[in-house]
């Protein structure tokens, strides 16, 4: 993909992604998804198990797994369907996209000067801070517009 094309990719993911923003708080219930949405369906374990076709000790399991982070996406999204909800999966930034490379290219500016401007002290030509911070700035733009490969190579 071309570095403009990513840019528009990183733009309109990050529309939709704003939406989700708010569930960046949300925590599974203590007793996980599962058995806290049947319990306030007041269906028993045992009538879930009848739902999914196996038993009710492979539910609790499913519970257990659940609260462990174990439990398959596609055992998540049959309980899902069993209990008349919508499955639900994704990942939220924590940042934009946008701001996430930015700040991955920051990196990559920064190890770049700092070799460079090692080279530039020996030889008694280093840039001041102010003129340390304006390339930095440049190169971060540079990376952001090229997107090499070897941007997520640094860390």
């Amino acid at each position: 993909m071309k570095p403009r094309h990513k840019k528009l990719a990183r733009e309109q993911l990050d529309a939709t992604l704003k939406r989700l923003k708010p569930l960046k708080t949300l925590f599974p219930p203590g007793k996980g998804w599962i058995r806290a949405i049947r319990d306030a369906l007041g269906m028993t374990g045992e009538q879930l198990g009848i739902r999914l076709n196996v038993n009710k000790q492979r539910i609790s399991r499913i519970q257990q797994d659940e609260k462990l982070g174990k439990v398959k996406l596609e055992t998540l999204r049959n309980v899902a369907d069993a209990m008349d909800c919508v499955f639900v999966y994704g990942f939220i930034p924590r940042d934009s996209l946008e701001q996430t490379v930015r700040k991955q290219a920051r990196l990559v500016a920064e190890k770049r000067m700092g070799k460079s401007n090692q080279m530039m002290r020996l030889e008694k030509q280093e840039l001041g801070e102010k003129e340390k911070v304006e390339v930095v700035e440049d190169i971060v733009e540079d990376i952001v517009n090229e997107m090499p490969k070897s941007l997520w190579d640094v860390r």
